[in-house]
């Protein structure tokens, strides 16, 4: 089991969380102009990488807040943990 640290309630189990995916993708400034191929690279077109990638926590059995996490993919060990909103902290090779 991972021991995430919520921003707003402290650490808590895994269990209390819902995955969101990869964090800071921006959603499209009109969507209505995308071709459909746009439309599906937005929806579906994800970095998956070995290594660290900044990613979308919801609390979801304590506060019900989003915040973002930086999680190595290969030893699932959390880097850091921000709100949204906040700047990605600078750790090697972020996505």
């Amino acid at each position: 089991m991972l021991l995430i640290e919520c921003p707003y309630c402290g650490p808590r189990d895994e269990t209390e969380y819902q995955y969101g995916g990869e964090a800071h993708v921006p959603y499209p400034e009109d969507p209505s102009r995308l071709s459909d191929q746009e439309w599906a690279e937005y929806l579906f077109y994800r970095n998956n990488p070995k290594g660290l990638l900044a990613e979308r926590w919801a609390h979801t059995a304590g506060c019900r807040r989003w915040f973002n996490v930086v999680r190595n993919t290969v030893t699932y060990e959390i880097a850091a943990v921000y709100r949204m909103g906040e700047t990605a902290p600078q750790i090697g090779g972020v996505r």
